[in-house]
């Protein structure tokens, strides 16, 4: 009677681990090269469109208009609310497609979704303790700034991590994919004109 062997059962592969909201936002502040590698060829639109409308509620309350327009019409100035974060939601998306075709100009090969949608996290989680601040502070207060100037250099850090590690480009070439978009918004966001 013939031998036969059966192969072996297949085992199947190990599934990734979920990336949890709160492991990305906060990770990339202790982390970040750990969460931006376990993050890699992942979309996070979810984390992104939270991110976005929370610091566009948070810059909101940080505009002495806001309050004014409160104090006249509370249902107004909510409205406003919603209105300043779904535009800094569909900014910061921009500045993350911008980004993600800047990076495939110079020799990228990285996917558009999860390039873009951690581009959006992770400027807006490197930007959330300055929005903090400024919700409490006057925007032209000596912790804000300091805030900003920080923040701002960390989020190009991470910015330049995120395509560096995405489109698997060297890091100058990293360096010049997301510099246009992270001075111009520094510039127009963390140091607006009259803040000083």
């Amino acid at each position: 009677m013939p031998v036969t062997t059966a192969p072996p059962p297949r085992t199947p592969g190990a599934q990734p681990r979920k990336l949890l909201w709160h492991r990305l936002i906060f990770g990339l502040w202790y982390r970040p090269v750990e969460v931006l590698d376990e993050a890699r060829d992942r979309s996070v639109w979810g984390a992104a469109a939270f991110l976005s409308l929370l610091c566009g509620a948070l810059g909101t309350l940080a505009n002495d208009s806001f309050w004014v327009q409160w104090g006249v019409s509370p249902l107004l100035a909510l409205e406003a609310m919603a209105i300043g974060s779904l535009v800094m939601m569909l900014a910061s998306l921009l500045l993350g497609a911008a980004t993600h075709a800047i990076a495939r100009r110079l020799g990228g090969n990285g996917r558009f979704a999860p390039t873009a949608s951690l581009f959006v996290v992770l400027f807006w989680a490197s930007d959330l303790p300055r929005l903090v601040l400024d919700t409490w502070l006057p925007s032209g207060s000596a912790p804000v700034r300091a805030a900003a100037s920080v923040t701002a250099a960390f989020g190009y850090a991470l910015a330049t991590l995120l395509i560096r590690g995405q489109h698997h480009l060297p890091t100058h070439k990293a360096v010049a994919a997301v510099s246009l978009q992270m001075l111009a918004a520094v510039t127009l966001l963390k140091f607006p004109p009259g803040s000083a």
